[in-house]
C-alpha cells in the first residue's frame, strides 16, 4: 500500500479495467485512520494531478502527516489511453479501483469540477457494495455533476449537435489550452450516469465551494445538487468573485480548511 519511491516526478502505476490501461499514481504517506481519514483527489476534465490544488493537497498531507493519494484518469497527465476514448462510466472506474487499491478505511473524497462528479459516483458504487463508511466526507470544488448533458449537449447549437451525431467527435475551444475533443460516447455515456434528476443520499458530510464569477458551472448548478442531497449534512460556501479554478492562494486556503473541518 506504501510507495516510499513516490516523488514528484515518479508516479506508481494501477493495472484497470478490461484493457489493462495504466493509472499514474502518487501517494503521499501519512496516517489514514477513522480520527484522520485520508485524502483521494479526484480530478477535473482534461486536468490532471500535477495541477495546483492537487500540488497544494499533497503538500498539507505533508505537513500534517495526512495521507493524500492522487492519480490520472485515462487519457489524462501521465495515465495510458487515448482522451477520446474516455468516458464518464471509465474515468469512475480508474478511480474506483485507485480507492480500493490504494486506500482503507474510510476516505475523504476531494473532487474538482468532473471530479465531483466522479465522487457523487464513488459514493454510490460504495452505497451499492453496502459500504458507506468508506466515505468520510465529500469535498467537492466547482462540482460539475451531469455536465456532458447540463453544461454541453443542452447549451451546444443544432449544427455542433449534429456533427456530434454524424462524425462522433467534435473539437470544442478552450481558454485553457488546446482545444477538447467531445465525442459522441462521451454523451451518451453521460445519460447513463446522471445523478441530478432526483434526491439522493450519499451518507456523509458533503462541502462544496463554487464561485459566482465561474463561467464554466454556473454557481446554480452547485444549488441543484445542494437539493438533490436533502438528507446530508451539506455546507454550500459561495465565492462571490471566484472562477471555476478557485486556485488562487485564498481559493487553495478555503478548500484546505474545508478538508480539515470535515477531517
Amino acid at each position: 500500500m506504501n510507495h516510499p519511491a513516490d516523488t514528484d516526478d515518479a508516479p506508481h502505476f494501477l493495472t484497470v479495467g478490461d484493457d489493462a490501461r495504466a493509472i499514474a499514481v502518487r501517494v503521499t504517506p501519512g496516517v489514514s485512520t477513522a480520527e484522520k481519514p485520508g485524502v483521494l483527489w479526484c480530478g477535473g476534465f482534461l486536468s490532471d494531478m500535477r495541477g495546483s490544488k492537487a500540488q497544494a493537497l499533497a503538500a498539507w498531507g505533508a505537513r500534517t502527516g495526512r495521507r493524500i493519494v492522487r492519480f490520472d484518469y485515462s487519457g489524462h497527465g501521465e495515465s495510458a489511453g487515448a482522451f477520446e476514448d474516455g468516458t464518464i462510466s471509465r474515468w469512475a472506474q480508474d478511480a474506483l479501483a485507485v480507492l480500493d487499491a490504494e486506500t482503507t478505511g474510510p476516505q475523504i473524497v476531494v473532487g474538482s469540477s468532473m471530479g465531483g462528479w466522479i465522487a457523487l459516483l464513488l459514493a454510490r458504487a460504495r452505497a451499492a457494495r453496502g459500504e458507506t463508511g468508506r466515505l468520510a466526507a465529500l469535498v467537492l470544488i466547482a462540482p460539475a455533476p451531469d455536465f456532458t448533458e447540463e453544461l454541453m449537449w443542452k447549451a451546444m447549437p443544432e449544427e455542433v449537435r449534429a456533427t456530434l451525431l454524424q462524425e462522433g467527435r467534435w473539437v470544442r475551444p478552450s481558454e485553457y489550452g488546446p482545444g477538447q475533443v467531445i465525442t459522441r460516447g462521451l454523451i451518451e455515456d453521460g445519460r447513463a450516469n446522471l445523478v441530478l434528476g432526483a434526491p439522493f443520499a450519499v451518507g456523509c458530510p458533503v462541502r462544496i465551494l463554487q464561485g459566482v464569477a465561474d463561467p464554466d458551472v454556473p454557481w446554480q448548478h452547485a444549488l441543484r445538487l445542494v437539493s438533490c442531497l436533502a438528507e446530508d449534512d451539506v455546507v454550500l460556501s459561495l465565492i462571490k468573485d471566484g472562477d471555476h479554478r478557485l486556485s488562487r492562494p485564498e481559493d487553495i486556503e478555503r478548500i484546505l480548511a474545508a478538508v480539515a473541518e470535515v477531517g
